[in-house]
């Protein structure tokens, strides 16, 4: 099973998906992004797109990369990535279900005065990329091709994961750490997946 947890940039998907993965068992997180960045380091310059989504390799390798997943590991994938693009979207999760693979998707959804207070927070600029996409990513976000729509102005990261564990039917893990432990693991997590 994939559990693809999309959503703004600000709305908290890494950090679901990692508290997630540390609470059922058997799982994985996949990063698509991470494909992005490859297919930057090994192509010439001139050939880059301001959105690596825009590359159609970007969205065939993580097509054929969460096949391969599906079909060879024995647990739950975790995917937490923005793809607002309708089309982006068929050709990746349109595509995995017409193959038969079972992937539940997640909007993770908040206000854009949400979004902003959350970005600034972590210290993006007024103007940074993540910014400039708040008002592209609630609208798109929006649609119905784009549900379970999970809204997460007033809920912690604890409550989503609980929340998708439930409509996802998967057993969570009991949490043994105590709050400053949690925090430690949600700056960790943060560090990790700063881009430079």
């Amino acid at each position: 099973m994939i559990i693809w947890i999309n959503g703004a940039f600000g709305a908290g998907k890494t950090q679901t998906a990692y508290e997630l993965h540390k609470r059922a068992e058997h799982s994985f997180v996949y990063d698509p992004e991470n494909v992005g960045y490859f297919i930057r380091k090994n192509t010439p310059r001139s050939t880059h797109t301001s959105d690596f989504q825009q590359n159609p390799m970007w969205r065939d390798f993580n097509y054929a990369m969460l096949k391969h997943l599906d079909e060879t590991y024995d647990g739950i994938i975790i995917v937490p990535m923005t793809v607002v693009n309708p089309q982006y979207f068929e050709e990746i999760i349109g595509r995995l279900r017409g193959d038969g693979v079972e992937i539940i998707h997640y909007a993770l959804c908040a206000t854009e005065e949400t979004l902003m207070k959350r970005l600034r927070g972590r210290g993006e600029r007024k103007n940074s990329w993540p910014i400039q996409q708040i008002k592209r990513c609630v609208a798109a976000l929006s649609d119905e091709r784009f549900g379970h729509h999970l809204q997460t102005d007033h809920s912690s990261i604890m409550d989503n994961v609980e929340h998708i564990a439930a409509l996802s039917n998967i057993q969570l893990l009991p949490d043994q750490r105590n709050s400053l432990k949690r925090s430690f693991d949600r700056v960790i997590t943060q560090v990790k997946h700063i881009r430079f």
